[in-house]
């Protein structure tokens, strides 16, 4: 069996300052969203997005995503943590990010960024959807340098079988790993390719909640299931509630009758 590396956390010590590997991946997955727009806006003029637009557009997300996925995870995974330890809440940099809670702030960020710039909604989540997948798998991949978000217990049998001395010394899948190929690499590729060419508006924000929701509901097979909100077990985890309604959302936008042509 593998054995989890125990990876030191902090990637650099500064004397009183530590730059941590968790912050790094998401600086990662914030430049490969830089990137990655500024080549879509470029190459795609049917979305009306400047490179200059990416700059603007980033530090709303930004702000979207770190207030959000925190308080997610407040509301959503451990509020009774910390009801009894409030002060944590502000403690972004030990890890502790909801996808869900960062998805409904990067969703209320990127409708006041298009009604500051005139643009619809959906223009703004279409143009965005496959810009994401990248920096959820640099965030599973921090996860997994954490040695957090371990999974089930596997197979003695299994071949990437993992052990994760901080937890015990059974066999474990290393759910972070999965989620990283899944809901990121393998996501970005589908929706890259399907982005490639013009979509009636909404059909690649749909294809990206549809996407996204199954493979986490997947994912969360193979994750040790959460203690849920104040200590209640679940039968379908938390991870799988919340994707629920993602993958009705994206049916819904990809099954609607919708023009071809986005706002400009």
């Amino acid at each position: 069996m593998l054995i989890h590396p125990q990876f030191d956390p902090v990637a650099i010590h500064l004397g009183p300052l530590a730059v941590r590997w968790y912050g790094l991946m998401y600086l990662a997955g914030f430049m490969a969203f830089l990137w990655l727009g500024k080549r879509r806006a470029k190459t795609q003029a049917w979305h009306a997005m400047t490179p200059i637009d990416l700059d603007d557009l980033l530090f709303y997300g930004v702000l979207g995503v770190v207030l959000g996925g925190r308080l997610g995870q407040v509301i959503f995974y451990e509020p009774a943590y910390f009801l009894a330890h409030p002060l944590q809440i502000f403690a972004v940099w030990q890890g502790g990010m909801s996808f869900h809670g960062g998805f409904l702030g990067v969703l209320v960020a990127m409708f006041i960024w298009g009604k500051k710039h005139d643009k619809s909604f959906f223009q703004v989540t279409d143009f965005i959807a496959p810009l994401v997948p990248l920096g959820l798998m640099a965030g599973r991949i921090g996860n997994f340098i954490n040695g957090e978000l371990w999974g089930r217990v596997a197979e003695a049998t299994l071949p990437w079988a993992m052990v994760f001395p901080q937890v015990d010394n059974l066999p474990r899948h290393p759910s972070p790993l999965y989620q990283a190929a899944g809901e990121g690499l393998l996501l970005f590729i589908v929706l890259w390719i399907f982005s490639a060419r013009q979509r009636g508006i909404g059909r690649v924000s749909g294809f990206f909640l549809i996407g996204y929701g199954v493979l986490r509901a997947a994912a969360e097979f193979f994750r040790e299931p959460d203690a849920g909100i104040f200590g209640m077990s679940y039968t379908i985890s938390m991870g799988q509630w919340l994707s629920l309604p993602m993958i009705a959302v994206g049916l819904w936008l990809c099954l609607r009758k919708v023009p071809g042509r986005a706002k400009k």
